[in-house]
């Protein structure tokens, strides 16, 4: 499955089936990846740019950016 959560003009994308779990994610910009919450990506909580940044450490690449 894969979701896609909006922010300015990107998209943060998320396949389920690649994520490994290895929570970088929520470590490294906990205001925006919270696991434990619904939606679990928050992405009016950073900038566009933060959020880029931390989608960009995803070591399996579930994470990614879409411009739009």
């Amino acid at each position: 499955m894969i979701k896609e959560y909006p922010k300015e003009d990107i998209k943060v994308i998320w396949d389920m089936s690649k994520c490994t779990h290895s929570a970088n994610c929520a470590r490294g910009l906990p205001t925006v990846f919270k696991p434990k919450e619904k939606p679990w990506i928050q992405t009016e909580n950073d900038t566009r740019e933060n959020i880029i940044a931390q989608v960009n450490k995803c070591p399996s690449g579930a994470l990614a950016i879409k411009f739009t």
